[in-house]
């Protein structure tokens, strides 16, 4: 059986719901900060992720970065394996492919249903793996690719799959080389911890170690309350998205988040983000102090290897992406 790895990676989500240069000037700060891996986010309604991982890239020299995550829903399977070689190519060798299933709303806005999602993301991911590796692929499964290959040399990237559920779990375990759970409270990672040696179990040693990631949402500034305001947006999606036993597991009421999913298809934003309850902040992001963010964790940690910080990051990004490097290092460093 393959292991895990001992220190996963401390990383950070920049949405690209600023300007370009402006999330080049965060990627930049967060490797000055001492994160090793950047994810951007990928939705539709914000720039382009790998138009701003390319400006990352550019101001970056030993930072890991990657789409966090992309959906092969939107865009077909081989064009996002050329897109993350080509963003390997453009920096120098930095480049990892993060890809999940995709935000269930967000899909149903542009009239793509989300079907098969474990098959599709593993199909999609092994996929990319023959093209890296050179090869002309042909494949009929949740999508079609023939004779597909690409027409420069790529490299090995690592693939991390998002997930939640605990089919998507284990498969990640079982044949990525990471995964970024999205949650925020420890007891989701004691439980997901199980679905991760579950996978591994049956993981080919070919395949190396598995980097166990948190993905959580984490919001932070100095004055808690504000960190916690700031927090809403996010937490709004996380919830809307949530699956039913998600969602049971820390008692939170399904019918308002279901309200709360209504209101973000519809475009109600504002209407969505205010429907947040303290206890879905409590349970789906980190909010509050960067004291509050350390012993989170420190709770965290006792069950994942790495830990990346989700949007929002804070009320002030800047100030917020020193204040997680900080609380991560210093949570991480005290399990």
């Amino acid at each position: 059986m393959s292991e895990r790895r001992a220190e996963g990676t401390m990383g950070i989500e920049i949405t690209p719901e600023h300007p370009v240069a402006r999330v080049g000037e965060f990627g930049a700060l967060a490797e000055e900060a001492g994160f090793e891996t950047v994810f951007a986010s990928c939705h539709y309604n914000n720039r382009d992720p790998f138009a701003a991982l390319g400006e990352i890239a550019r101001r970056t020299e030993t930072i890991e970065l990657g789409p966090g995550v992309a959906n092969p829903y939107e865009t077909h399977p081989a064009t996002l394996a050329s897109r993350v070689a080509t963003l390997d190519e453009a920096s120098d060798g930095r480049a990892v492919f993060g890809i999940g299933a995709g935000d269930a709303s967000t899909l149903s806005n542009l009239g793509y249903e989300r079907d098969r999602p474990l098959r599709r993301v593993l199909e999609s991911f092994r996929l990319a793996r023959r093209m890296w590796a050179g090869e002309r692929a042909t494949h009929e499964g949740t999508f079609t690719a023939i004779d597909a290959g690409l027409n420069y040399p790529a490299g090995e990237i690592p693939v991390y799959v998002g997930a939640q559920g605990p089919h998507m779990i284990r498969m990640s375990a079982k044949h990525a080389d990471g995964v970024l759970l999205n949650a925020a409270h420890p007891a989701d990672f004691e439980w997901a911890a199980d679905r991760v040696d579950e996978g591994l179990a049956e993981r080919s040693d070919s395949r190396g170690t598995f980097d166990f990631a948190a993905f959580a949402s984490l919001s932070v500034a100095e004055d808690g309350a504000e960190a916690r305001e700031a927090a809403r947006p996010p937490v709004a999606f996380i919830a809307a998205g949530a699956a039913p036993p998600v969602l049971d597991r820390h008692g939170l009421d399904g019918e308002l988040a279901s309200e709360i999913g209504q209101h973000i298809e519809r475009g109600e934003f504002s209407e969505a983000f205010s429907l947040v309850s303290a206890d879905m902040i409590d349970a789906l992001c980190i909010a509050g102090t960067p004291e509050t963010v350390e012993r989170r964790v420190r709770e965290i940690t006792a069950y994942a290897d790495g830990f990346v910080a989700g949007s929002p990051l804070g009320p002030d990004i800047e100030e917020a992406i020193a204040l997680a490097a900080g609380a991560i290092d210093r949570g991480r460093r005290e399990r």
